[in-house]
């Protein structure tokens, strides 16, 4: 090589060099002071983070995988599973009616000869993201050492038996308290985690009177819960309040001592003020009472039912086979939904950083009125021949069905606290 091209060779490695040595702090200053992730929206970010894949749980690879869904961090924000469509499911139910002994008779539809399946092979499907199938082993490793009660009427238990069924499936609950007719007041211990799941019966939340032989109507004192699971509150640590329908039954209200007024009490000397009122300031002292301090508190919204204007004992009340497509929420649903949603914002806004959710599935049971049991509330009802009039349950659901979904969104909530 020639000097002329050994300087020349020289001069291009000191450019390199030069130009190596101004990029380096150029580019480290960039990497310190900017943001690289500016130019994606939070939109796409939120989508992102939500949605979270199905898996099974075969192989050791997709245990993993639902364990890493499972784990992601704190600041992950819960899809809006609210808005969706209720889509096919091929794989179908985790436990029948013949694995789970704990299933009320009136909603164990398979076991009463309903037909048709096809109910039992959908899933809800959010808009933007996935809610993961209900992990049994994955709730009982978050209420380790907890105690979870279901606190309110026929609907929280109907929530409750599911998921004990779903847990049953990994572990075997003992039952270690009954109390009340009807099952109304029962716990189970799940000694694999120390978990204890509990229902109590209190249709009203606050204290009062259920009608019976010599009491038309019930009796509501409306500034104070419930003692049969409020004197209990301090040994509990999460709480799941679901409640609605026994507020339409006729009734009346007092507050602190007070006769308050009336629903549906034309033999009564009290004003008639309806029940919208009642059920607002039962939802409020329930509330103030259970909110605070470490306890969770999940407030279930109200639950529809598909008797539609169709009498209780006719034939075809509630005799669809599948969901609905695209009805909204209207009257009764509607009001009772946005009341409990107002006092949920509101209690919210008061406690500050507190542990408390809605699970909103009024809108999305509104879609499923072939869930219900109908005439199968009874074992085989047309045994002998179709009656005239048949009694039906257009109100609570079956089990399996549409009410397990319920318990998948709550495990994600659950999860979000335990972060």
């Amino acid at each position: 090589m020639g000097l002329k091209e050994q300087r020349n060779c020289l001069s291009q490695r000191k450019i390199i060099v030069f130009l190596v040595s101004a990029f380096i702090p150029i580019a480290l200053f960039r990497l310190c002071f900017t943001n690289p992730f500016s130019a994606i929206d939070d939109t796409s970010l939120q989508e992102s983070a939500a949605h979270v894949v199905i898996t099974s749980y075969s192989s050791s690879s997709q245990e993993e995988e639902t364990q890493e869904s499972y784990d992601r961090v704190k600041e992950e924000n819960l899809c809006d599973y609210t808005q969706g469509k209720w889509v096919r499911d091929e794989i179908g139910p985790l436990y029948n009616g013949s694995t789970c002994g704990t299933i009320k008779d009136g909603q164990n539809c398979f076991r009463h000869g309903r037909p048709d399946s096809g109910y039992l092979y959908w899933k809800w499907k959010p808009n933007q993201c996935d809610i993961p199938r209900f992990d049994a082993n994955r709730f009982l490793d978050l209420m380790k050492d907890k105690h979870l009660a279901f606190i309110g009427d026929s609907m929280a238990r109907n929530q409750l038996e599911s998921l004990i069924c779903l847990l049953s499936t990994v572990s075997s609950p003992d039952l270690v308290y009954r109390n009340g007719e009807d099952n109304k007041f029962r716990k189970w211990r799940f000694e694999s985690h120390n978990v204890t799941v509990s229902v109590y019966w209190s249709p009203f939340l606050v204290a009062g009177l259920e009608k019976s032989g010599n009491l038309d109507h019930n009796v509501l004192n409306l500034d104070r819960v419930d003692g049969r699971w409020g004197n209990d509150l301090e040994r509990i640590d999460t709480v799941v309040v679901s409640v609605g329908h026994w507020f339409l039954h006729p009734a009346v209200y007092y507050e602190y001592g007070s006769v308050l007024g009336c629903h549906s009490c034309e033999a009564s000397n009290c004003t008639e003020i309806g029940f919208y009122d009642v059920f607002r300031k039962a939802i409020r002292t329930t509330l103030k009472a259970v909110v605070g301090g470490r306890r969770e508190v999940i407030l279930t919204t109200f639950s529809p039912s598909h008797f539609e204007g169709r009498p209780w004992d006719s034939l075809g009340a509630c005799n669809m086979t599948e969901p609905y497509e695209g009805k909204v929420l209207e009257g009764l649903d509607l009001d009772m939904r946005q009341i409990e949603m107002e006092e949920f914002t509101a209690a919210k806004a008061a406690a500050g950083e507190v542990r408390l959710a809605a699970l909103d599935v009024t809108a999305m049971s509104v879609l499923r009125p072939d869930g219900h049991p109908g005439p199968y509330m009874y074992s085989f009802p047309f045994k002998n021949g179709v009656p005239q009039r048949v009694h039906n349950d257009c109100l609570h659901w079956c089990l399996p069905g549409p009410v397990d979904t319920w318990n998948e969104i709550m495990i994600e909530m659950l999860r979000r606290w335990k972060v």
